[in-house]
Protein backbone atom coordinates (compact mmCIF):
# COMPACT_ATOMS: atom_id res chain seq x y z
CA UNK A 1 0.00 0.00 0.00
CA UNK A 2 1.41 3.39 -0.98
CA UNK A 3 1.99 6.09 1.59
CA UNK A 4 -1.11 8.31 1.98
CA UNK A 5 -0.90 11.81 0.62
CA UNK A 6 -2.79 13.48 3.45
CA UNK A 7 -3.92 13.17 7.05
CA UNK A 8 -7.47 12.48 5.87
CA UNK A 9 -6.34 9.78 3.46
CA UNK A 10 -4.43 7.72 6.00
CA UNK A 11 -7.34 8.02 8.44
CA UNK A 12 -9.64 6.69 5.71
CA UNK A 13 -7.57 3.50 5.77
CA UNK A 14 -7.80 3.08 9.52
CA UNK A 15 -10.70 0.61 9.46
CA UNK A 16 -10.90 -1.51 12.59
CA UNK A 17 -11.70 -5.21 12.36
CA UNK A 18 -15.26 -6.37 12.10
CA UNK A 19 -16.07 -9.47 14.06
CA UNK A 20 -19.16 -11.57 14.37
CA UNK A 21 -22.27 -9.97 15.83
CA UNK A 22 -23.02 -10.28 19.50
CA UNK A 23 -25.12 -13.31 20.40
CA UNK A 24 -23.51 -13.77 23.74
CA UNK A 25 -24.46 -14.81 27.23
CA UNK A 26 -24.10 -12.22 30.00
CA UNK A 27 -20.73 -10.98 31.21
CA UNK A 28 -19.06 -12.77 34.09
CA UNK A 29 -20.65 -11.03 37.03
CA UNK A 30 -17.65 -10.58 39.29
CA UNK A 31 -14.78 -10.09 36.85
CA UNK A 32 -11.57 -8.98 38.57
CA UNK A 33 -13.31 -8.24 41.86
CA UNK A 34 -15.33 -5.41 40.36
CA UNK A 35 -18.06 -5.62 42.98
CA UNK A 36 -15.61 -4.96 45.79
CA UNK A 37 -14.05 -2.01 44.03
CA UNK A 38 -17.41 -0.56 43.13
CA UNK A 39 -18.52 -0.86 46.72
CA UNK A 40 -15.54 1.13 47.95
CA UNK A 41 -16.23 3.91 45.48
CA UNK A 42 -13.05 3.41 43.45
CA UNK A 43 -15.07 3.05 40.27
CA UNK A 44 -18.43 4.45 41.30
CA UNK A 45 -19.86 7.27 39.23
CA UNK A 46 -20.30 10.75 40.64
CA UNK A 47 -24.03 10.19 40.42
CA UNK A 48 -25.26 13.61 41.57
CA UNK A 49 -24.30 15.98 38.79
CA UNK A 50 -27.87 16.76 37.71
CA UNK A 51 -30.53 14.99 39.79
CA UNK A 52 -33.38 16.43 37.77
CA UNK A 53 -31.72 16.01 34.37
CA UNK A 54 -32.29 19.65 33.38
CA UNK A 55 -31.18 23.13 34.25
CA UNK A 56 -27.78 22.02 35.42
CA UNK A 57 -24.42 23.49 34.47
CA UNK A 58 -22.47 20.35 35.34
CA UNK A 59 -21.84 16.92 33.84
CA UNK A 60 -19.83 13.98 35.17
CA UNK A 61 -17.02 12.16 33.36
CA UNK A 62 -15.53 8.78 34.26
CA UNK A 63 -11.88 9.07 33.24
CA UNK A 64 -9.24 6.35 32.93
CA UNK A 65 -6.52 8.94 32.27
CA UNK A 66 -4.77 8.47 35.60
CA UNK A 67 -1.15 9.00 34.56
CA UNK A 68 0.10 12.57 35.09
CA UNK A 69 0.41 13.71 31.48
CA UNK A 70 -2.90 12.38 30.09
CA UNK A 71 -4.67 13.50 33.28
CA UNK A 72 -3.30 17.01 32.71
CA UNK A 73 -4.38 16.98 29.05
CA UNK A 74 -7.86 15.77 29.96
CA UNK A 75 -8.18 18.63 32.46
CA UNK A 76 -7.23 21.14 29.75
CA UNK A 77 -9.79 19.70 27.33
CA UNK A 78 -12.47 19.93 30.02
CA UNK A 79 -11.41 23.52 30.76
CA UNK A 80 -11.88 24.25 27.07
CA UNK A 81 -15.37 22.78 27.18
CA UNK A 82 -16.28 24.84 30.23
CA UNK A 83 -15.00 28.01 28.56
CA UNK A 84 -17.05 27.38 25.43
CA UNK A 85 -20.25 26.05 27.01
CA UNK A 86 -20.40 27.29 30.59
CA UNK A 87 -20.77 23.67 31.73
CA UNK A 88 -18.40 22.34 34.38
CA UNK A 89 -17.19 18.75 34.12
CA UNK A 90 -16.86 16.78 37.35
CA UNK A 91 -14.06 14.37 36.45
CA UNK A 92 -13.97 11.04 38.30
CA UNK A 93 -10.45 9.76 37.57
CA UNK A 94 -9.70 6.10 38.29
CA UNK A 95 -6.48 4.14 37.77
CA UNK A 96 -6.47 3.04 34.13
CA UNK A 97 -6.13 -0.66 34.81
CA UNK A 98 -8.75 -0.63 37.60
CA UNK A 99 -11.17 1.20 35.32
CA UNK A 100 -10.66 -1.30 32.53
CA UNK A 101 -10.96 -4.44 34.67
CA UNK A 102 -14.10 -3.26 36.49
CA UNK A 103 -16.04 -1.59 33.69
CA UNK A 104 -18.80 -4.22 33.76
CA UNK A 105 -20.00 -3.50 37.31
CA UNK A 106 -19.41 0.22 36.78
CA UNK A 107 -21.78 0.37 33.83
CA UNK A 108 -24.42 -1.73 35.56
CA UNK A 109 -24.26 0.43 38.70
CA UNK A 110 -24.36 4.24 38.72
CA UNK A 111 -21.85 5.32 36.09
CA UNK A 112 -20.89 8.86 35.26
CA UNK A 113 -22.82 10.60 32.49
CA UNK A 114 -19.92 10.20 30.06
CA UNK A 115 -17.07 7.72 30.34
CA UNK A 116 -13.84 7.04 28.49
CA UNK A 117 -13.54 3.77 26.62
CA UNK A 118 -12.19 2.07 23.49
CA UNK A 119 -13.31 1.31 19.94
CA UNK A 120 -13.51 -2.24 18.62
CA UNK A 121 -15.16 -5.32 20.05
CA UNK A 122 -15.23 -3.86 23.56
CA UNK A 123 -17.31 -0.90 22.48
CA UNK A 124 -19.70 -3.09 20.48
CA UNK A 125 -20.00 -5.57 23.34
CA UNK A 126 -21.32 -3.02 25.84
CA UNK A 127 -23.46 -1.30 23.21
CA UNK A 128 -24.98 -4.71 22.41
CA UNK A 129 -25.68 -5.30 26.11
CA UNK A 130 -27.64 -2.04 26.33
CA UNK A 131 -25.09 -0.47 28.68
CA UNK A 132 -24.35 2.58 26.51
CA UNK A 133 -26.50 5.25 24.87
CA UNK A 134 -27.02 5.85 21.16
CA UNK A 135 -24.88 8.79 19.97
CA UNK A 136 -26.05 8.90 16.35
CA UNK A 137 -27.42 12.42 16.86
CA UNK A 138 -24.04 13.60 18.16
CA UNK A 139 -22.35 12.09 15.12
CA UNK A 140 -24.72 13.94 12.78
CA UNK A 141 -23.16 17.18 14.02
CA UNK A 142 -19.50 16.14 13.94
CA UNK A 143 -17.10 17.24 11.23
CA UNK A 144 -13.54 16.14 10.56
CA UNK A 145 -14.28 12.48 11.28
CA UNK A 146 -13.52 9.97 8.54
CA UNK A 147 -15.84 7.17 7.54
CA UNK A 148 -13.34 4.78 9.07
CA UNK A 149 -13.78 6.42 12.46
CA UNK A 150 -17.54 6.29 12.02
CA UNK A 151 -17.27 2.55 11.42
CA UNK A 152 -15.07 2.22 14.50
CA UNK A 153 -17.83 3.94 16.48
CA UNK A 154 -20.74 1.89 15.17
CA UNK A 155 -22.47 -0.93 17.02
CA UNK A 156 -23.90 -4.07 15.47
CA UNK A 157 -27.28 -2.34 15.08
CA UNK A 158 -25.78 0.35 12.81
CA UNK A 159 -25.98 3.12 15.41
CA UNK A 160 -23.03 5.10 16.76
CA UNK A 161 -22.11 4.63 20.42
CA UNK A 162 -18.61 6.09 20.58
CA UNK A 163 -16.85 9.38 19.85
CA UNK A 164 -13.17 8.83 18.97
CA UNK A 165 -10.64 11.31 20.24
CA UNK A 166 -7.21 9.78 19.64
CA UNK A 167 -5.29 6.75 18.46
CA UNK A 168 -1.73 5.47 18.52
CA UNK A 169 0.34 2.71 16.93
CA UNK A 170 2.35 0.07 18.75
CA UNK A 171 5.96 -0.19 17.61
CA UNK A 172 9.47 -0.83 18.92
CA UNK A 173 10.80 2.39 20.51
CA UNK A 174 14.42 3.33 21.16
CA UNK A 175 16.65 6.31 21.96
CA UNK A 176 18.53 7.56 18.91
CA UNK A 177 21.49 8.70 20.98
CA UNK A 178 21.99 5.21 22.44
CA UNK A 179 21.82 3.57 19.04
CA UNK A 180 24.22 6.11 17.58
CA UNK A 181 26.62 5.54 20.47
CA UNK A 182 26.80 1.80 19.80
CA UNK A 183 26.23 1.83 16.05
CA UNK A 184 23.00 -0.18 16.14
CA UNK A 185 20.94 -0.58 12.95
CA UNK A 186 17.18 -1.09 12.63
CA UNK A 187 16.47 -4.81 12.16
CA UNK A 188 14.37 -5.93 9.20
CA UNK A 189 13.90 -9.57 10.22
CA UNK A 190 13.48 -11.51 13.45
CA UNK A 191 16.98 -12.92 13.00
CA UNK A 192 18.44 -9.43 12.81
CA UNK A 193 16.43 -8.45 15.89
CA UNK A 194 17.83 -11.32 17.98
CA UNK A 195 21.37 -10.55 16.76
CA UNK A 196 20.91 -6.90 17.72
CA UNK A 197 19.54 -7.88 21.13
CA UNK A 198 22.59 -10.08 21.76
CA UNK A 199 24.85 -7.12 20.96
CA UNK A 200 22.90 -4.94 23.39
CA UNK A 201 23.32 -7.54 26.10
CA UNK A 202 27.10 -7.49 25.57
CA UNK A 203 27.00 -3.71 25.84
CA UNK A 204 25.40 -3.94 29.29
CA UNK A 205 21.84 -3.05 28.27
CA UNK A 206 18.60 -4.92 28.84
CA UNK A 207 17.86 -5.53 25.16
CA UNK A 208 14.06 -5.34 25.37
CA UNK A 209 12.36 -3.40 28.16
CA UNK A 210 9.41 -5.41 29.42
CA UNK A 211 6.70 -5.16 32.08
CA UNK A 212 3.45 -6.99 32.77
CA UNK A 213 2.45 -6.16 36.33
CA UNK A 214 -0.73 -4.58 34.93
CA UNK A 215 -1.60 -7.65 32.85
CA UNK A 216 -2.24 -6.02 29.48
CA UNK A 217 1.23 -5.04 28.14
CA UNK A 218 2.19 -8.65 27.29
CA UNK A 219 -0.88 -8.79 25.05
CA UNK A 220 0.97 -6.45 22.69
CA UNK A 221 3.83 -8.93 22.38
CA UNK A 222 1.45 -11.81 21.70
CA UNK A 223 -0.43 -9.69 19.16
CA UNK A 224 2.58 -8.65 17.10
CA UNK A 225 4.06 -12.15 17.02
CA UNK A 226 0.70 -13.57 15.99
CA UNK A 227 0.26 -10.90 13.31
CA UNK A 228 3.78 -11.52 11.94
CA UNK A 229 3.53 -15.34 12.05
CA UNK A 230 -0.11 -16.03 11.21
CA UNK A 231 -1.42 -12.80 9.72
CA UNK A 232 -4.21 -10.37 10.46
CA UNK A 233 -7.21 -12.56 9.63
CA UNK A 234 -6.03 -15.33 11.96
CA UNK A 235 -5.68 -12.74 14.72
CA UNK A 236 -9.27 -11.59 14.18
CA UNK A 237 -10.63 -15.14 14.03
CA UNK A 238 -8.68 -16.24 17.11
CA UNK A 239 -9.98 -13.26 19.08
CA UNK A 240 -13.54 -13.98 17.92
CA UNK A 241 -13.32 -17.55 19.22
CA UNK A 242 -13.31 -19.07 15.75
CA UNK A 243 -9.81 -20.57 15.88
CA UNK A 244 -8.38 -23.03 18.38
CA UNK A 245 -5.74 -21.97 20.89
CA UNK A 246 -4.33 -25.50 20.70
CA UNK A 247 -3.54 -25.16 17.00
CA UNK A 248 0.00 -25.40 15.70
CA UNK A 249 -0.23 -21.75 14.66
CA UNK A 250 -0.72 -20.57 18.23
CA UNK A 251 1.97 -22.90 19.51
CA UNK A 252 4.41 -21.36 17.02
CA UNK A 253 3.62 -17.93 18.48
CA UNK A 254 4.44 -19.10 22.00
CA UNK A 255 7.51 -21.04 20.83
CA UNK A 256 8.84 -17.90 19.14
CA UNK A 257 8.10 -15.79 22.20
CA UNK A 258 9.81 -18.34 24.47
CA UNK A 259 12.97 -17.91 22.40
CA UNK A 260 12.81 -14.14 22.86
CA UNK A 261 12.08 -14.11 26.61
CA UNK A 262 15.79 -14.27 27.65
CA UNK A 263 16.27 -11.01 25.75
CA UNK A 264 13.49 -9.30 27.72
CA UNK A 265 13.99 -7.32 30.91
CA UNK A 266 13.73 -9.85 33.78
CA UNK A 267 11.18 -9.83 36.63
CA UNK A 268 8.56 -8.26 34.37
CA UNK A 269 5.58 -9.33 36.49
CA UNK A 270 6.69 -6.97 39.24
CA UNK A 271 7.18 -3.98 36.95
CA UNK A 272 4.69 -1.45 35.54
CA UNK A 273 4.89 -0.24 31.94
CA UNK A 274 5.91 3.17 33.24
CA UNK A 275 8.91 1.66 35.04
CA UNK A 276 9.92 -0.25 31.92
CA UNK A 277 9.61 2.94 29.88
CA UNK A 278 11.78 4.75 32.41
CA UNK A 279 14.50 2.13 31.90
CA UNK A 280 14.46 3.12 28.22
CA UNK A 281 14.41 6.80 29.14
CA UNK A 282 17.37 6.26 31.50
CA UNK A 283 19.32 4.45 28.75
CA UNK A 284 19.34 1.17 30.64
CA UNK A 285 17.31 -0.69 27.99
CA UNK A 286 17.88 -0.77 24.26
CA UNK A 287 14.32 -0.93 22.95
CA UNK A 288 10.70 -1.33 24.04
CA UNK A 289 7.61 -2.66 22.25
CA UNK A 290 4.76 -0.40 23.36
CA UNK A 291 2.27 2.19 22.16
CA UNK A 292 3.16 5.75 21.26
CA UNK A 293 2.14 6.72 24.80
CA UNK A 294 5.62 5.60 25.88
CA UNK A 295 6.55 9.23 25.12
CA UNK A 296 4.74 10.27 28.31
CA UNK A 297 7.73 9.02 30.31
CA UNK A 298 10.21 11.27 28.47
CA UNK A 299 10.95 14.92 29.23
CA UNK A 300 10.11 17.56 26.66
CA UNK A 301 13.79 17.99 25.82
CA UNK A 302 14.09 14.22 25.20
CA UNK A 303 11.21 13.85 22.73
CA UNK A 304 13.45 14.34 19.69
CA UNK A 305 15.71 11.54 20.90
CA UNK A 306 12.86 9.01 20.79
CA UNK A 307 12.37 6.97 17.63
CA UNK A 308 10.77 3.67 16.62
CA UNK A 309 10.54 0.95 14.00
CA UNK A 310 7.74 -1.47 13.26
CA UNK A 311 8.30 -4.98 14.57
CA UNK A 312 10.32 -6.83 11.90
CA UNK A 313 9.27 -9.55 9.53
CA UNK A 314 9.14 -13.16 10.68
CA UNK A 315 7.55 -14.88 7.69
CA UNK A 316 8.16 -13.26 4.25
CA UNK A 317 4.81 -14.61 3.08
CA UNK A 318 3.06 -12.65 5.83
CA UNK A 319 5.22 -9.52 5.83
CA UNK A 320 5.43 -6.74 8.41
CA UNK A 321 2.66 -4.31 7.49
CA UNK A 322 -0.04 -5.26 10.04
CA UNK A 323 0.00 -3.55 13.44
CA UNK A 324 -2.02 -2.61 16.51
CA UNK A 325 -3.32 0.96 16.46
CA UNK A 326 -6.03 1.28 19.15
CA UNK A 327 -8.60 4.08 19.14
CA UNK A 328 -9.55 5.82 22.39
CA UNK A 329 -12.61 7.95 22.96
CA UNK A 330 -15.82 8.58 24.88
CA UNK A 331 -19.20 6.93 25.39
CA UNK A 332 -22.38 7.91 27.26
CA UNK A 333 -24.12 5.93 30.02
CA UNK A 334 -27.46 4.41 29.08
CA UNK A 335 -29.33 6.69 31.51
CA UNK A 336 -27.21 9.79 32.12
CA UNK A 337 -28.46 12.19 34.78
CA UNK A 338 -27.42 15.24 32.76
CA UNK A 339 -28.13 13.97 29.25
CA UNK A 340 -28.24 17.30 27.44
CA UNK A 341 -24.92 18.35 28.94
CA UNK A 342 -23.47 14.91 28.25
CA UNK A 343 -24.31 15.18 24.56
CA UNK A 344 -22.78 18.65 24.44
CA UNK A 345 -19.62 17.31 26.04
CA UNK A 346 -19.43 14.45 23.55
CA UNK A 347 -19.84 16.85 20.64
CA UNK A 348 -17.00 18.94 22.05
CA UNK A 349 -14.51 16.10 22.65
CA UNK A 350 -15.01 15.06 19.02
CA UNK A 351 -14.44 18.59 17.71
CA UNK A 352 -11.48 20.37 16.14
CA UNK A 353 -11.25 22.62 19.20
CA UNK A 354 -10.68 19.70 21.57
CA UNK A 355 -8.26 18.03 19.14
CA UNK A 356 -6.22 21.24 18.89
CA UNK A 357 -5.81 21.27 22.69
CA UNK A 358 -4.57 17.67 22.63
CA UNK A 359 -2.06 18.38 19.85
CA UNK A 360 -0.63 21.33 21.76
CA UNK A 361 -0.22 19.41 24.99
CA UNK A 362 0.37 15.70 24.31
CA UNK A 363 3.19 14.33 22.11
CA UNK A 364 2.19 10.76 22.94
CA UNK A 365 -0.91 10.35 20.77
CA UNK A 366 -2.51 11.21 17.43
CA UNK A 367 -5.86 12.99 17.21
CA UNK A 368 -8.85 11.57 15.38
CA UNK A 369 -10.28 14.81 13.99
CA UNK A 370 -8.72 15.48 10.59
CA UNK A 371 -9.48 19.22 10.82
CA UNK A 372 -7.10 19.63 13.77
CA UNK A 373 -4.00 21.76 13.35
CA UNK A 374 -1.32 19.07 13.34
CA UNK A 375 1.52 21.45 12.54
CA UNK A 376 2.44 21.07 16.19
CA UNK A 377 3.05 17.34 15.87
CA UNK A 378 6.52 16.24 16.88
CA UNK A 379 8.68 14.33 14.42
CA UNK A 380 7.72 11.18 16.32
CA UNK A 381 3.99 11.88 15.90
CA UNK A 382 4.40 12.58 12.20
CA UNK A 383 6.29 9.32 11.75
CA UNK A 384 3.63 7.46 13.73
CA UNK A 385 0.90 8.88 11.50
CA UNK A 386 2.81 7.71 8.45
CA UNK A 387 3.24 4.25 9.95
CA UNK A 388 -0.50 3.89 10.48
CA UNK A 389 -1.11 5.15 6.96
CA UNK A 390 1.23 2.57 5.43
CA UNK A 391 -0.22 -0.39 7.36
CA UNK A 392 -2.16 -2.92 5.32
CA UNK A 393 -4.23 -4.10 8.30
CA UNK A 394 -5.01 -2.37 11.60
CA UNK A 395 -5.89 -4.32 14.73
CA UNK A 396 -7.36 -2.72 17.86
CA UNK A 397 -5.25 -4.73 20.39
CA UNK A 398 -5.96 -8.13 21.92
CA UNK A 399 -8.24 -7.05 24.76
CA UNK A 400 -10.24 -4.76 22.46
CA UNK A 401 -10.68 -7.33 19.68
CA UNK A 402 -12.20 -10.01 21.90
CA UNK A 403 -14.78 -10.44 24.66
CA UNK A 404 -13.97 -8.41 27.78
CA UNK A 405 -14.50 -11.38 30.09
CA UNK A 406 -12.23 -13.64 28.01
CA UNK A 407 -9.43 -11.05 27.95
CA UNK A 408 -9.63 -10.29 31.67
CA UNK A 409 -10.28 -13.66 33.24
CA UNK A 410 -8.42 -15.96 30.84
CA UNK A 411 -5.77 -14.23 28.76
CA UNK A 412 -4.21 -11.98 31.41
CA UNK A 413 -3.47 -14.81 33.87
CA UNK A 414 -2.50 -17.16 31.01
CA UNK A 415 0.14 -14.82 29.60
CA UNK A 416 1.50 -14.12 33.06
CA UNK A 417 1.68 -17.87 33.67
CA UNK A 418 3.60 -18.24 30.39
CA UNK A 419 6.08 -15.56 31.45
CA UNK A 420 6.65 -17.41 34.74
CA UNK A 421 6.79 -20.91 33.23
CA UNK A 422 7.34 -20.73 29.44
CA UNK A 423 8.09 -24.45 29.03
CA UNK A 424 4.54 -25.82 29.34
CA UNK A 425 3.01 -24.44 26.16
CA UNK A 426 0.74 -27.45 25.61
CA UNK A 427 -0.78 -27.18 29.07
CA UNK A 428 -1.19 -23.43 28.71
CA UNK A 429 -2.92 -23.49 25.34
CA UNK A 430 -5.17 -26.40 26.38
CA UNK A 431 -6.30 -24.43 29.42
CA UNK A 432 -6.99 -21.32 27.33
CA UNK A 433 -8.96 -23.32 24.77
CA UNK A 434 -11.11 -25.06 27.38
CA UNK A 435 -11.98 -21.75 29.04
CA UNK A 436 -12.62 -20.14 25.68
CA UNK A 437 -15.18 -22.81 24.78
CA UNK A 438 -17.05 -22.12 28.01
CA UNK A 439 -17.04 -18.35 27.64
CA UNK A 440 -17.85 -18.23 23.93
CA UNK A 441 -20.76 -20.67 24.24
CA UNK A 442 -23.99 -18.93 23.28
Amino acid sequence: MSRPRSHAEYLSRLVPPSVAGLRRRSLLAGAAGGGVLLGTGLLAGCGDADPEGSGSTTVSLGSNQSDPKPKEVTAKVMDGFRASSGITVAVNTVDHNTFQENINNYLQGKPDDVFMWFAGYRMRFFAGRGLAADLSDVWSGLSGMSDAFRKASTGDDGKQYFVPSSYYPWAVFYRKSVWQQYGYQVPKTLGELTTLAAEMKKDGLSPIAFADKDGWPAMGTFDILNLRINGYQFHIDLMAGKESWTSGKVRTVFDTWRGLLPLHQPDSLGRTWQEAAQSLQQKKSGMYLLGLFVAQQFRDDEQDDLDFFTFPEIDPAVGAKALDAPIDGYMMARRPKAEDNARKLLAYVGSKAAADIVVKNDPSTLVANSEADTSGYTALQRKAAELVGSATEIAQFLDRDTRPDFASTVIIPALQQFIREPADIDGLTTSIENQKKSIFTD
